[in-house]
């Protein structure tokens, strides 16, 4: 069971509600900024810091006016971070294109439990964040032994988004104690779905999403106790 693994590997800690992004639910401004960043809704917390200089794809995202064929390659470059396809995606629609439906750039999943957050996250490309309620955290990037653990997650999501649609509101604070949520990076938009850990995971497709972001977390501990 997710919920049961996440327990066993987290210590406490309290949630803050809070009524718009970004959230902090965590006592470390470092993992509320990791988990905030998950999300790509704010594409400011993206642009390049004070004295840095831009990356490629910052250069393209940013660009103004904008460059729309090669916002659109930047999309659609599959070797390129989920995260980035999505706020490109996201900044062609702001420019009112029309963008390809349904592709699936992330998985976000969220348990809250009675002491705090647990958050699993794997985009296309192969990179994974993991959060625990303590407010520390793991990042892989395209790290091999959990590439068919991303890549199974991925192919059961996809079933999830390819049954639901876009969110058309801000994202919603994380979820109450006890439930867990499905957030999906897709092309045209956040979608998500979101209940009880004991129903959800009773759910023919959420609990095959569920079953697997599992298995990727048991293997990110295995991973990191070699």
């Amino acid at each position: 069971m997710l919920g049961k693994l996440f327990a066993a590997l987290s210590l406490g800690t309290s949630t803050v509600n809070e009524s718009e992004p970004p959230y902090t639910p965590y006592q470390s401004s470092a993992a509320n900024e990791i988990y905030n960043l998950l999300f790509c809704d704010d594409q400011a917390a993206f642009k390049p810091q004070e004295g840095e200089i831009s990356a490629v794809w910052q250069a393209t995202l940013f660009a103004e006016p904008a460059d729309r064929s090669a916002l659109l390659a930047l999309a659609g470059n599959s070797t390129q971070e989920g995260r980035i396809r999505y706020l490109a995606y996201s900044r062609l629609r702001t420019l009112g294109e029309n963008v390809p439906t349904k592709v699936l750039l992330g998985v976000i999943v969220e348990v809250s439990l009675a002491g705090g957050l647990d958050v699993l996250a794997a985009f296309s490309e192969g990179g994974v964040r993991y959060i625990n309620r303590t407010g520390e955290f793991v990042v892989f990037e395209r790290e091999p032994v959990l590439e068919p653990h991303v890549e199974k997650l991925l192919a059961e999501s996809k079933s999830v988004v390819a049954r639901i649609g876009p969110w058309q509101q801000l994202r919603r604070p994380p979820p109450k104690i006890d439930d867990i949520r499905l957030t999906f990076l897709v092309s045209d938009g956040l979608y998500f779905g979101e209940g009880a850990m004991s129903v959800m995971q009773n759910e023919e497709m959420a609990g095959a999403v569920i079953e697997s972001a599992t298995e990727l977390l048991q293997a990110i501990v295995s991973s990191a106790g070699e």
